[in-house]
């Protein structure tokens, strides 16, 4: 199965039980196949968390959820070592991060401790646990969720820890036909928390995903196209609305990810098109506007829009 099929196939099952958000799938499913990490931006209630657990179903991958509170501690992710009586031994009980699909939901919500623990699992694939630094092994994908009001009462994460991620989706709400399609399904019976009853088919060789991977590395790039993603970062670090630009962490983030989905649309080279399409997801996290852009309300996807404007594009 190449990427482009399996591509299709994650798309056709997801589209079984989710209307209207097929950018944000395909930006989630970028996000895996590039081994990152997603943050995923958005009010409550416009299925952010039924997309990724509708993809960890389709792939067939183990899926939990922690709903970040102030109160939530690291061990409360991590896990913590247990005294066993009967063998007057302590054992580790693993906690939710040891899994394949997380969702950290709204993940600032948390103290900057346990957001901490989170991301060190993300970036190491390890954890600390008193002294120990058990693995996380095979497949392991974090999506995060932020809603962006009530930001009262929350620890929104610092700028170096944002960077972790390696795309900000955006999710927005659904078009009239994709939402009267979503009443249509409830009222139909769909249940979101049984999603095999909808008819979702699991991938039938979870060796696809590793064949993907890769494929994926094999996609060739261009030096001018490369040098275009390079020229598309560093031209965030001289605009004037921004106070710190883009770091080199971008320009491998916005490589992988061009990479990956030039793979998903079936080519196997990149084009100024892909770094064009998946520069404000790759960046929009990474840029901090300055007081002045702030105030004036500009925001970072004008930004951005004006920086690729700005750079040539390779022909």
């Amino acid at each position: 199965m190449t990427v482009s099929e399996l591509g299709r196939f994650i798309s056709g099952e997801a589209g079984k039980v989710i209307a209207g958000q097929e950018d944000v799938l395909e930006q989630i499913m970028v996000s895996f196949l590039s081994r990152g990490h997603v943050l995923l931006e958005g009010p409550p209630g416009i299925a952010k968390t039924l997309i990724v657990r509708t993809v960890a179903t389709v792939l067939d991958c183990d899926f939990k959820r922690v709903q970040f509170t102030p109160d939530l501690m690291p061990s409360d992710v991590t896990g913590t070592f247990v005294f066993d009586s009967r063998t007057a031994d302590f054992h580790l009980k693993k906690g939710p991060v040891f899994t394949n699909f997380l969702l950290a939901d709204e993940i600032n919500r948390t103290p900057p401790k346990t957001q901490s623990a989170l991301l060190q699992a993300m970036e190491e694939r390890n954890v600390t646990i008193d002294g120990s630094e058990p693995a996380l092994e095979g497949i392991f994908f974090v999506a995060g969720t932020q809603n962006p009001i009530e930001y009262e009462g929350t620890y929104p994460l610092p700028e170096a820890q944002l960077d972790r991620f390696l795309m900000k989706v955006m999710v927005g709400y659904p078009g009239e036909a994709e939402e009267l399609e979503v009443l249509q399904r409830a009222h139909s019976g769909f249940d979101p928390h049984d999603l095999k009853a909808s008819g979702i088919s699991a991938l039938p060789d979870t060796q696809a995903v590793t064949d993907a991977w890769k494929e994926i590395e094999a996609v060739k790039i261009d030096q001018e196209v490369m040098r275009y993603a390079v020229s598309v970062t560093r031209a965030t670090r001289t605009a004037y609305q921004v106070i710190l630009g883009a770091s080199p962490r971008a320009s491998v983030a916005l490589l992988k990810c061009s990479k990956s989905i030039a793979a998903l649309r079936g080519r196997d080279y990149v084009t100024p098109d892909d770094i064009k399409s998946l520069a404000p997801p790759v960046l929009r996290h990474r840029l901090i506007l300055t007081p002045e852009s702030l105030i004036e309300g500009s925001s970072v996807d004008e930004i951005i829009a004006s920086v690729l404007a700005s750079v040539p594009v390779p022909r």
